[in-house]
């Protein structure tokens, strides 16, 4: 693991209403990597990040009640589209996700744009969709 800091990109941001117990469900199911956890004095997680292994990664924090807090997202409303390595890999998260209790809205299929994709709802009912469809070249 390197010790520098990931160059400029986007990363998708969603509330938990237990960042503890999504945290531990993205890791064993889904296989993001925990990079960091921050909580506060309350045990409580603010701020965490997720790594995707083939790049990029994820940020979220436990919803809580801050007075004058400018970020707020309503815990189960997040979507999001991982890039899996290979159609192998798109199962292979869909098989595991399914056994860890995420809920199947598609099972793995393929698109008529070339790519094997899948989605699951997870615990808090955000919405994964993942799959080989790495997004149209931009050059």
């Amino acid at each position: 693991m390197s010790d520098t800091t990931p160059p400029p990109q986007v990363w998708p941001t969603l509330s938990a209403r237990d960042a503890r117990a999504l945290i531990d469900f993205y890791v064993s199911a889904f296989g993001f990597t925990e990079t960091v956890a921050y909580a506060g004095d309350d045990g409580v997680i603010q701020h965490a990040e997720l790594a995707w292994p083939p790049g990029g990664g994820l940020m979220m924090g436990q919803e809580r009640d801050t007075p004058g807090r400018a970020w707020t997202h309503t815990p189960g409303t997040f979507g999001g589209y991982a890039v899996t390595r290979d159609a192998a890999h798109t199962d292979e998260i869909f098989a595991r996700a399914v056994a860890a209790g995420a809920k199947p809205v598609a099972e793995p299929y393929d698109t008529d744009y070339g790519s094997h994709d899948c989605t699951l709802l997870d615990p808090e009912g955000n919405q994964w969709q993942f799959g080989t469809y790495p997004g149209h070249p931009t050059g």
